[in-house]
């Protein structure tokens, strides 16, 4: 990237409120354990397969797709994904999704982070996903002095991480309550978490060229994240080591996340910062490839119009 450019940039383009995130396309070694796994145990609804390819989500959206790479290894101290997060409509949504993990056995581990309630679980594959709701009415989350800091509204500090009432959340299902029904229509892609190579440079990527609006920088801590019109949709850490390199092609794991502009002209706007920082990118079908500072791959693209 041209940091000159950059800093000229800076400040100057904020990117459209109505931009979402899109399919997350994951390198699997077996695809039929990891559709299996998706529709029974997630609830995601398989749309379209093709050979080595398919595609699962909710009602007519996809959100998962799956490239199958036979033997494909899994690189450890690399850059790309640490989790996608799926954002549920309500409690009893997550309650039930939940509910459906309890009653297969499958291990997940319910969190109540104040602002947030979740669960988390990985993949047949060892790709970690994050299902969750927010709650934000029932605290603060802050970093300070490289700290986090939670204070629920009644004045309680949390460290943000202890254990989901999860016998208050079942409280919202009833006898009725189909735990197999597949997650609703109205799931989508909440945020994605990186393991980032250099948290300035990350930042400087998704806050000045694209025009995500900053979250928290919180260098004692190893992260940072960027907003839309809610927090933490994309989040970055340098866990696996400042200047972590990205992995070999063809491993397992993420191939490229997805940005989604509401409209062509927006989608227009932001590709022609990117090329003005000399950022390389490779025009697609239905839209736009390039890399981050960390060499994560991003698929920009436009909403699709009925």
């Amino acid at each position: 990237m041209k940091t000159d450019t950059i800093k000229e940039m800076s400040q100057s383009y904020t990117i459209h409120p109505d931009t979402r995130l899109g399919i997350v396309s994951l390198t699997v070694a077996n695809l039929e354990r990891q559709i299996e796994f998706y529709l029974k145990v997630l609830g995601l609804q398989l749309h379209w397969r093709e050979g080595a390819r398919a595609g699962l989500g909710v009602g007519r959206q996809d959100l998962i797709q799956l490239v199958e790479v036979p033997g494909a290894p899994r690189a450890r101290g690399t850059t790309g994904i640490y989790h996608f997060a799926l954002l549920l409509p309500n409690r009893r949504e997550l309650a039930r999704a939940i509910a459906r993990l309890f009653q297969l056995g499958y291990p997940n581990y319910p969190t109540d982070h104040v602002v947030s309630k979740t669960t988390y679980l990985d993949d047949a594959e060892g790709n970690n996903i994050e299902l969750y709701i927010y709650s934000s009415d029932e605290g603060t989350f802050t970093f300070e002095n490289g700290q986090l800091m939670v204070r629920r509204t009644d004045g309680r500090l949390s460290n943000g991480r202890e254990a989901l009432d999860v016998e208050a959340l079942f409280r919202e299902l009833s006898p009725e309550d189909d735990l197999h029904d597949p997650l609703p229509e109205e799931t989508m892609m909440g945020h994605v978490h990186l393991y980032g190579s250099n948290l300035e440079d990350s930042m400087c990527f998704y806050r000045d060229v694209l025009g995500f609006k900053e979250g928290a920088i919180v260098p004692g801590f190893r992260f940072a994240d960027v907003e839309l019109d809610r927090p933490h949709v994309i989040a970055f850490n340098t866990w696996q080591g400042e200047g972590a390199p990205p992995p070999p092609p063809d491993s397992l794991g993420l191939r490229h996340f997805t940005i989604v502009l509401p409209k062509r002209d927006e989608l227009d706007k932001v590709l022609a910062r990117v090329r003005e920082t000399g950022i390389s990118t490779e025009d697609v079908e239905h839209g736009t490839l390039l890399r981050d500072p960390s060499q994560i791959s991003i698929f920009l693209t436009a909403k699709k119009t009925e």
